[in-house]
Order: structure tokens, then C-alpha cells, then sequence
């Protein structure tokens, strides 16, 4: 069995400077670590804290410039897509199709999981192929009644993926969006 350098516990006055050093309030943090206020607010009190918090604090101590890494910015005009591998999000693509601009966000550092590849930067054009690329094909035999299966009145991708969630036969990608 191995072993980590891990404590055992952690202090409320711990998880208060861990916080603190992050640059966040008591009701950022809880957002961030998914508890609620009042558990923060009690582990500050608390002499003796163990549990998962332990660890995450941990790897925070050692690696603060994970939070900036995991921190989606504000939506902008037009849509945003979420795109996932399993559970996991991979990227978060922010596209405004009035001035057809695209904008995107990895939270993965594997190519292979990330909605453009290694293209960080991806044009519109690119984008919808994107999008077309994850629903079935226009030229698909029986696309009509695939479409009125699915309560669609014709070919558009972000709807045939909000139906569909872009979900592909022998893939754990899917997408969830925003509007």
C-alpha cells in the first residue's frame, strides 16, 4: 500500500489562511469546495477538521493556481456550450453568432479531450463543424423522419443537440447548453 504526505487533520485556522491566500470569501470558497456557508463557517471554528477537505487543501497549498485553472469566466453574449467527457468538462465554448466569434476555454491539458483539439483558437467556420460534427449527418437516409422523431422542424445543429445532447454511438462526449 503506499503512502501520501498527508496530514491526518487540518485546522479551522488551516482552511481560514488556505482561504485567505486564495483571495476568497467565506461564500466563494464554500462554492467552490460544493459545501455550503455554514460548513465553512465551521470548519473556521473547528480545531480538528478531517475528511476529504484535508486533501484538497493539500494539493491548494501546493498548487494555488489551480483555482484560476478551474474558473469559468463570465458568459458573454450568444451561446455556450459545455463540453463534457463523461462527468469531466472539458472545454466551455462561448459563441456569439451575430458577429460570428468563438472563444474557448480548456480545463483539461489533453488535446484529445478538448472540443477543438489543439486548435485553441478556432474560427466560426470551424465551429459549426464543430456542432455538425456531433449531431447525424444532413445527408443521412431518413433524415426527415429522424428529425420529426426528435419534434424538429428542419436541419439546425444546436437544436438537433439540445435534443440530442450531442451524444455520438461509442463516445462518452456529450454537451450541455447555455443559452
Amino acid at each position: 500500500m503506499k503512502n501520501y504526505v498527508m496530514n491526518e487533520h487540518i485546522s479551522g485556522q488551516d482552511v481560514k489562511e488556505l482561504r485567505k491566500s486564495l483571495g476568497m470569501t467565506q461564500k466563494e470558497f464554500a462554492v467552490f469546495v460544493r459545501v455550503s456557508l455554514r460548513t465553512v463557517e465551521s470548519w473556521e471554528k473547528n480545531d480538528e477538521i478531517t475528511g476529504p477537505i484535508v486533501t484538497l487543501a493539500e494539493i491548494l497549498k501546493r498548487q494555488p493556481k489551480l483555482v484560476e485553472k478551474l474558473e469559468v469566466p463570465p458568459k458573454g453574449r450568444g451561446l455556450r456550450l459545455w463540453y463534457y467527457f463523461g462527468s469531466m468538462v472539458c472545454s466551455v465554448i462561448d459563441a456569439d453568432e451575430v458577429s460570428r466569434e468563438v472563444k474557448v476555454y480548456n480545463y483539461t491539458d489533453k488535446p484529445l479531450y478538448q472540443a477543438f483539439g489543439v486548435n485553441t483558437e478556432p474560427t466560426f467556420e470551424e465551429y459549426e463543424a464543430f456542432l455538425e460534427e456531433r449531431c447525424f449527418p444532413k445527408t443521412r437516409d431518413k433524415m426527415k423522419l429522424e428529425l420529426k422523431r426528435l419534434g424538429l422542424p428542419f436541419y439546425d445543429p444546436i437544436l438537433i443537440i439540445e435534443k440530442t445532447e450531442g451524444r455520438m454511438a461509442g463516445d462518452r462526449f456529450w454537451i450541455r447548453i447555455e443559452r
